[in-house]
């Protein structure tokens, strides 16, 4: 198998239960488009009474029946924000840290080395973020902040840059897999062939997660010229 090699969301998807909340970014094979795509799933009751919700520039996770909420903290925030010739696509309120640093001049870099992996002992999960830039062409940025060791003594970095290659995704997630504690994300973000049929890939990439622990996914494509979008949102609670 050649390290080039770039293999489709299905295959990527296939016999894994629980690969966790995941962000896949690339460019269409044409050259036309970027796209973005932000996916999450549960195992407790709580994980998965959740949706997506769109409101002016960003995507938000909110309760399904808010009176089933136990602990929002983790679970509740905005996932998508387009800001300046950028688009932050995060699996937390990390997307809220990079928006303010970036307001100030800051890079994505420099806005996560304020933040930690999540403290939800034993799994730490990693906090997955994106950005996507516009401006100069489009090019964008993936990070992964991860534990360094089974008890959460220390946090660990990770940034990856990549240019708008047409036909070339990649995809980050949380966990490997499913087990007990959940194993984290290792290695770089895998490599990912887009298509250009938006609404086909959009609807392969739901239908390739696990049906029972699926909640919700967000895909956006963007013109890198005219700047152009369309989306497709998807929630298994509506």
């Amino acid at each position: 198998m050649s390290i080039y090699e770039s293999r489709t969301v299905s295959e990527l998807l296939a016999g894994n239960s629980y690969p966790g909340r995941g962000i896949i970014v690339g460019m269409t094979p044409d050259g036309k488009n970027a796209v973005a795509a932000y996916f999450i799933m549960g195992r407790s009751t709580n994980s998965r009474n959740r949706i997506f919700v769109k409101k002016e520039n960003a995507v938000f996770t909110e309760p399904f029946d808010p009176s089933k909420v136990v602990d929002p903290s983790l679970i509740i925030y905005a996932a998508l924000r387009w800001q300046e010739g950028r688009l932050i696509v995060t699996n937390g309120d990390q997307t809220d840290t990079i928006a303010e640093w970036a307001k100030k001049g800051g890079s994505m870099e420099e806005a996560l080395r304020t933040r930690c992996f999540e403290p939800d002992a034993p799994n730490y999960t990693p906090r997955i973020s994106a950005v996507l830039h516009f401006e100069d062409g489009f090019c964008y940025e993936m990070s992964i902040l991860k534990s360094v060791d089974e008890e959460g003594s220390e946090c660990a970095r990770y940034l990856f840059t990549y240019p708008g290659k047409a036909g070339l995704g990649h995809f980050i997630h949380t966990y490997v897999g499913d087990g007990n504690p959940l194993p984290s994300f290792q290695g770089e973000p895998e490599r990912v062939a887009m298509e250009d049929d938006f609404g086909a890939w959009c609807d392969t990439l739901w239908n390739a997660l696990d049906g029972d622990n699926k909640i919700s996914l967000y895909v956006v494509s963007v013109n890198v010229k005219t700047g152009q979008s369309k989306d497709r949102l998807y929630n298994k609670n509506v």
